[in-house]
């Protein structure tokens, strides 16, 4: 990744507004600011537009919409924030915090009514560390539907998408972008001037030298994400001074059926499901989230684990197109009786079934375990039991490059580049320094939330070229 000067350079293309990136963040961004009246272009390194989006379960956390008030949920955006800052010990910026979650449900509600995403809030189970039922997906509750309707919409708004398009420098005038260039899959090469540029490319997680730098912990574990992730906004806003915050900050996800590489939901845990390594025995607080049990589950023998659940909560995993998909493949075991999950999944009968005497002990008399799990108000399992071999991955980075309420990278002297703009994954998110501090939904709140601001910013400016 380059950044160089713009003098001499002869720009084959002039556009107001560009972003570079496919994804949630991006599609979000051409909308927002193609509706504040700029001609946009969508710079996209893929043959179509999916980036880690179409990985995930495109679940978007959004307090006080309208779902929710049709289910009687009660939900706010001060509740919203203040669950982001206790899940990351208070690490995030307070006012980027207040900012996505002040924007994020307005921004649901937009897609909505403007681009007829059809939007509800899950009610039957809530992920850990929120504290209201906030999650709001599309019909299949996958991100494949979300990255699609973003792009169908993008296309009928006349806004193009130049796929299997890869910038590889940035050009600067005065402080300022003034352009870059992208090659295409022949060599050729195109030079594009613009007016506002848009940083939606997403973090580093496919960077092998960057997550080993930031991340050791995961250095070795699948990636989960999209490879186009190399972390290029990161090292285009070093080479430009921007300032950068919470580089070892990151979603991982203890629950990837193995050898499948199918996402299996955390509802499979919070609904009263457990994890058990290779000896049977639990090994950690399943509870805490899905983002720190990646690390748990690849200390385990194998650098994998075993989830068991029943078929009540198959039936609630069973609205995610994944977990659907996940049984067609077969990665789901089903069994009558502990003793014959055992045999199916090669695990110790008398160690497993000793577990599960001791979870539904502990749930009976709503107990907390030495790990600091507490069962209180967690339902029983019941036969026919459920399980699925699970591994730990890396599913996205979350810091990145500092930005201001407008979605503006900031320098390290805390000046505003004044047109340049990051959205997900390639903005520092709300996440902090680890694992831990990852709220179930923060990639995609950045993505939507951040990614309106960016694009109605970007899309206000007025540049007159020199």
């Amino acid at each position: 990744m380059r950044v160089d000067p713009a003098d001499g350079i002869v720009f084959d293309i002039e556009v107001p507004v560009a972003v570079i990136g496919a994804g949630a963040a991006g599609l979000v961004a051409a909308l927002a600011a193609h509706e504040a009246g700029a001609e946009v272009l969508v710079i996209e390194r893929d043959p179509v537009p999916r980036g880690s989006t179409a990985l995930s379960a495109g679940l978007i956390p959004a307090p006080g919409t309208r779902w929710q008030r049709e289910a009687g949920l009660g939900d706010s955006p001060d509740l919203f924030a203040a669950d982001i800052m206790a899940k990351a010990h208070d690490e995030p910026d307070p006012a980027l915090v207040a900012r996505l979650a002040g924007a994020v449900g307005p921004a649901l509600e937009w897609l909505s009514d403007r681009h007829g995403l059809p939007f509800s809030v899950i009610t039957d189970f809530r992920y850990p560390g929120h504290s209201a039922n906030r999650m709001h997906g599309l019909p299949s509750r996958s991100g494949e539907e979300l990255v699609d309707r973003l792009a169908r919409a993008v296309e009928a708004a006349g806004i193009p998408i130049l796929c299997e398009a890869r910038v590889d420098t940035l050009y600067t005038e005065a402080g300022a972008i003034r352009g870059f260039s992208l090659v295409r899959p022949d060599g050729a090469r195109e030079r594009v001037a613009c007016g506002a540029l848009v940083l939606a490319c997403n973090g580093y997680g496919g960077n092998k030298a960057l997550v080993a730098q930031h991340v050791p912990e995961l250095a070795g574990a699948l990636y989960f994400g999209h490879e186009g992730n190399q972390g290029d906004a990161l090292l285009w806003g070093e080479a430009l001074g921007a300032a950068t915050r919470h580089l070892s900050g990151h979603q991982g996800h203890g629950s990837v059926a193995h050898p499948h590489g199918i996402l299996i939901t955390w509802a499979t845990v919070t609904e009263g499901g457990f994890q058990v390594n290779g000896d049977g025995r639990r090994f950690s607080d399943e509870s805490r989230g899905y983002s720190e049990q990646a690390a748990e589950v690849l200390r385990q023998p194998g650098g994998t684990a075993v989830t068991v659940f029943d078929a009540r909560i198959a039936d609630i995993a069973r609205q995610f197109e994944d977990f659907r998909k996940a049984e067609s493949a077969g990665a789901i075991v089903e069994a009558d009786t502990i003793e014959e999950l055992a045999a199916r999944l090669h695990l110790p009968e008398a160690a497993l079934a000793e577990t599960l005497a001791e979870v539904e002990a502990l749930k009976r008399d709503g107990g907390r375990d030495g790990f600091g799990r507490t069962f209180a108000d967690v339902p029983a399992l019941n036969p026919p039991y459920r399980a699925v071999r699970v591994t730990g991955a890396l599913f996205h980075t979350q810091g990145g490059l500092v930005v201001d309420d407008d979605a503006r990278v900031l320098t390290q002297g805390g000046a505003p580049i004044p047109n340049l703009f990051a959205a997900g994954g390639a903005a520092c998110g709300v996440s902090g320094t680890g694992p831990g501090g990852y709220l179930s939904g923060n990639g995609l709140l950045a993505a939507v939330a951040l990614g309106r601001i960016a694009g109605q910013a970007a899309g206000a400016m007025r540049f007159v070229s020199p």
